[in-house]
């Protein structure tokens, strides 16, 4: 379990976002779509980011709630604490 609650401000790490996205030959909208998809198998609910925030978080590494690195590590099948900047 990680020390992170779901408000928790955390610093993504973009470049690695984009490459693994970029590695499965996603646009951004279709990891967009991903989330949504991994959410509905997780909870039963549909929860997404944007595309524009994605794109913040692939460009500059805009800090995020650590619930939303959850959503994008569950599209991309990763742990989310792999998805930090170190």
């Amino acid at each position: 379990m990680s020390g992170f609650d779901g408000d928790s401000r955390v610093v993504p790490d973009g470049v690695q976002i984009r490459g693994l996205r970029r590695e499965q030959g996603w646009s951004r909208r279709t990891l967009v779509a991903r989330i949504a998809e991994a959410s509905v198998r997780a909870t039963g609910l549909r929860e997404t980011i944007t595309v524009s925030q994605l794109g913040g978080i692939e460009e500059v590494n805009e800090p995020i709630p650590y619930a939303m690195l959850c959503l994008v590590a569950a599209g991309l099948d990763r742990n989310p604490v792999e998805l930090l900047l170190e």
